[in-house]
């Protein structure tokens, strides 16, 4: 069908398999989208189903979401079963659980941070035991889902903002935009850290947030200006940094395919995007370059030591880099 429509912008006609919903500002361009598709349908000699079409609608359901002019939101009919779900007696039934859950995970704020537990039971040769933990991540799942918000329509006229966080076990952020003084979210997105990255530094979890989350919105980001928010300042001045190395460079070069402006803000005014209050906080005023460096170089060291086997990570570009600003800080103002 993607094929059949080729030459249709997003903006006119979307299509998975053999759905299409046809968009339209205003009637008259409704009105001409409309014929657009019919016209390329005609051409390919396929045919529609009376039945299963819906012309000039306010209001659609369309793979499991409703669309309308105010937003996107869960489809009421698929997620209202989900209040009356047994706790899952086994692997499969959690399976079929999650399957659910995960769909919609746009809409869910730090997702991977609240199904953490559940996920852990899925996995090979894990004894199926269901304990307290699991037992409330699974109702505030269900809560979630229940009570989901609606999701704004991104505005290609419009900056994007994008805020990230990061805890121990998990990194998250959050896509929006501002309309009429007023910021709405556009999608959330989140995911689980793995052994390895539950190791690293306060700082480089929180790149790694920012990382992860340009990739997911790579389609709402790349080839336009955004802000960028996050409540670890030290960030501010590590991704103009020049002498990075090894995984920090491979992150910052590949952050700099991106234009954007990086903020920090306190994290009291965070809230939207924190998974925990895992990140340095600054209680008092702005920070200047000689104290976000001394700051990070305090928190790096005091994650080294917390773990012996961060002896070998020597070669940390983080630590190495804030040991050598805070050493001459004149030339690292923020």
């Amino acid at each position: 069908m993607e094929t059949v429509l080729n030459g249709l912008t997003p903006e006119a006609c979307l299509v998975y398999l053999d759905d299409i919903i046809i968009v339209g500002k205003s009637f008259e361009e409704h009105l001409s989208n409309l014929r657009r598709v019919f016209e390329k349908l005609k051409e390919a000699k396929l045919k529609l189903n009376p039945s299963k079409c819906n012309l000039f609608r306010h209001e659609v359901n369309y793979l499991g979401h409703i669309i309308s002019a105010d937003g996107v939101r869960t489809d009421p009919q698929k997620v209202s079963a989900v209040k009356d779900w047994r706790r899952p007696k086994n692997v499969h039934e959690l399976r079929s659980c999650l399957g659910l859950c995960t769909y919609y995970r746009r809409f869910v704020k730090g997702f991977s941070s609240i199904a953490r537990p559940l996920h852990r039971l899925t996995e090979n040769k894990q004894k199926f035991l269901w304990t307290d933990e699991c037992e409330e991540a699974f109702n505030s799942l269900k809560a979630a889902l229940t009570s989901s918000p609606i999701l704004v329509y991104p505005d290609p006229e419009k900056q994007f903002i994008l805020d990230t966080d990061a805890s121990h076990e998990s990194v998250g952020a959050v896509l929006s935009q501002e309309i009429n003084g007023q910021e709405h979210v556009i999608a959330y997105c989140s995911k689980c850290l793995s052994k390895p990255e539950r190791n690293y530094c306060v700082t480089r979890k929180e790149l790694l947030a920012i990382v992860k989350a340009v990739e997911n919105f790579h389609s709402y980001l790349y080839g336009r200006k955004f802000l960028l928010r996050t409540d670890h300042a030290s960030l501010t001045w590590l991704l103009n940094f020049k002498n990075t190395e090894g995984q920090i460079a491979r992150w910052i070069q590949k952050l700099e395919e991106y234009d954007f402006e990086i903020k920090h803000r306190k994290g009291s005014l965070h809230e939207n995007s924190s998974i925990s209050l895992s990140c340095l906080r600054e209680k008092g005023g702005v920070w200047t370059g000689k104290t976000v460096m001394s700051k990070a170089v305090e928190h790096t060291r005091a994650a080294e030591a917390s773990d012996e086997k961060r002896e070998r990570l020597q070669a940390d570009q983080v630590r190495h880099s804030s040991v050598r600003a805070a050493e001459t800080p004149e030339q690292y103002q923020v």
